[in-house]
């Protein structure tokens, strides 16, 4: 019988993982079984291996972490239709209802009673895993997995730019974790005039972004970015800002950079609370905000799709180091330092 190797958050501390094997699972009624070719580490992971406030009040244990996947179909469950053994899929990790206002409405990504594989249920980072038919997306049987697995903080990326009007206008993005240099690329791929990354101090992802399509890359530790981005905006400011870091100084930053009408289009997070002046920052300078929560279902894998076969979005220079599986705790002590882009583990 084959194994199914999974990595498991047992213990409530920093680190807390076992590599343990567990029996295979059967694949219930509208359910898949995916034999996982390639897993990548999420910053949500991150926090549950550190085992951070939010991971403590959210996580129970023991619990199999991991929502990034790509994998082979091995078997199915009754009901399922669409997808058949053999097929190369990928998943959203968000499980929605299905019966809520906003899901009948078409806003799945905002669901009143939604579940995150990997912290509220067991994950993919397991060698066998089973997957609802209807959360899984079949993939082009050619792509990388690792490109399979990447399409998740790939799709926040993509939802991220999409909520604002950013072809052919002066973007600004700041925060260069993953999702921020997944973000340049896609900014690159649909003809942003101008890209404009903004780092802290992070040497390697700010030269990430720069091979990715930004036409100007900074750190702000050393380079002030609002007056940066004036500068090169003729000291309008650019249309659109992309706040991916969730740091508060990083918001009030990029709503100085906006232009009298832009967008700021807020996705990153932060334990630290914001403040802002609406009337004089937002409200006389007419700025249009947006907030923006994973993917938006089912337009934003759509749209992944559909760039990922044009040619035009190349992201594969995210992905800058991949392990072993079983070297797991590698790739955690890599992200945990920052000098990396996307950590995938192969099976």
């Amino acid at each position: 019988m084959a194994s199914n190797n999974c990595i498991v958050k047992a213990r409530p501390e920093k680190g807390g993982l076992v590599f343990e094997s567990r029996d295979i699972p059967e694949p219930g009624f509208g359910e898949i079984l995916i034999k996982n070719r390639a897993a990548a580490i999420c910053g949500t992971d991150l926090h549950i291996y550190n085992w951070d406030a939010w991971s403590q009040g959210r996580v129970k244990l023991p619990c199999i972490l991991g929502h990034e996947f790509g994998g082979e179909v091995v078997d199915v469950g009754p009901g399922v239709r669409h997808v058949k053994v053999g097929d190369f899929v990928t998943g959203e990790g968000h499980l929605t209802c299905g019966f809520c206002r906003n899901c009948r409405l078409g806003d799945g990504h905002v669901c009143e009673d939604w579940k995150g594989i990997g912290y509220d249920t067991d994950g993919c980072f397991r060698e066998y895993m089973t997957h609802p038919e209807m959360n899984t997306v079949i993939n082009d049987p050619d792509l990388d997995p690792a490109l399979a697995a990447i399409q998740d903080p790939l799709g926040n990326a993509i939802h991220t730019v999409f909520a604002a009007d950013c072809v052919a206008t002066n973007v600004a993005v700041f925060g260069l974790g993953p999702v921020g240099v997944l973000a340049v690329a896609v900014l690159k791929a649909i003809g942003a005039a101008q890209i404009f990354a903004v780092g802290r101090r992070n040497q390697l992802r700010i030269d990430l972004a720069r091979e990715l399509g930004a036409h100007h890359a900074i750190g702000s530790a050393e380079t002030d970015p609002v007056e940066y981005i004036m500068d090169h905006t003729s000291g309008k400011g650019v249309d659109v800002v992309l706040e991916i870091s969730g740091n508060p100084r990083a918001v009030q930053d990029g709503l100085h950079s906006l232009r009298m009408g832009g967008d700021l289009v807020l996705i990153g997070t932060s334990n630290e609370p914001s403040t802002i002046d609406l009337a004089k920052d937002v409200v006389f300078r007419s700025i249009h905000i947006h907030g923006v929560t994973g993917r938006r279902l089912w337009h934003t894998w759509d749209k992944m799709k559909g760039l990922l076969a044009s040619g035009s979005l190349q992201v594969e220079p995210v992905i800058t180091h991949r392990f072993p599986f079983s070297d797991y705790e590698k790739g955690f002590q890599l992200m945990n330092t920052g000098n990396c882009g996307k950590v995938v583990l192969t099976f």
